[in-house]
């Protein structure tokens, strides 16, 4: 029978020692995400697959916050963030530092996650959406391409904090960070 792991045989790594490691190569990009706790599980899901960094875009809540603070356990103070404006800012800025910017989204001629290869060397920036929108339109037009997870229920919808965890395996699983 599996014993559990204790604490102290995870080997967890300071923040200090997270923000010394190079880079991964995968940001993410929270295009005007409205609750404060999704935007923490966000944060948990990028240190727990060592994200460069967190855009937070538009009305997403910003750290310090309580609320952020309860869903993230602190993650926030590892993972490096900047808020911007408007997410059509981030994207160009994104763009100028290499990354190639993917729009999580459900749209015509996306690619599906079950076919998505990240290329070696290659820089991503996931941008996620709104709980209700998704992302924006002129956010989608500005990606490089859009990237869908199947879905085969009747919602075909998923949280956003969920999106972010699928993804960020996804695209790091076969990558040695």
């Amino acid at each position: 029978m599996p014993r559990k792991l204790l604490n102290i045989e995870l080997g967890r790594i300071s923040a200090e020692e997270y923000r010394a490691l190079p880079g991964s190569g995968v940001a993410v990009v929270l295009d005007n995400v409205r609750s404060a706790h999704n935007v923490g599980s966000a944060f948990r899901s990028s240190d727990a697959f060592r994200v460069d960094k967190v855009l937070l875009c538009g009305i997403s809540a910003v750290p310090p916050s309580a609320e952020i603070h309860k869903s993230a356990l602190g993650a926030e103070l590892s993972v490096p963030f900047v808020h911007y404006d408007d997410t059509l800012d981030a994207v160009k800025a994104l763009k100028e530092e290499g990354y190639t910017v993917v729009s999580v989204e459900q749209a015509v001629g996306s690619v599906k996650l079950d076919e998505f290869v990240p290329a070696p060397g290659v820089r991503y920036a996931f941008v996620f959406g709104n709980e209700v929108d998704g992302v924006r339109q002129d956010v989608v037009d500005s990606s490089d391409f859009a990237l869908e997870i199947p879905q085969y229920g009747t919602k075909h919808s998923l949280n956003v904090s969920v999106s972010v965890g699928i993804i960020l395996w996804a695209a790091t699983h076969n990558h040695s960070l």
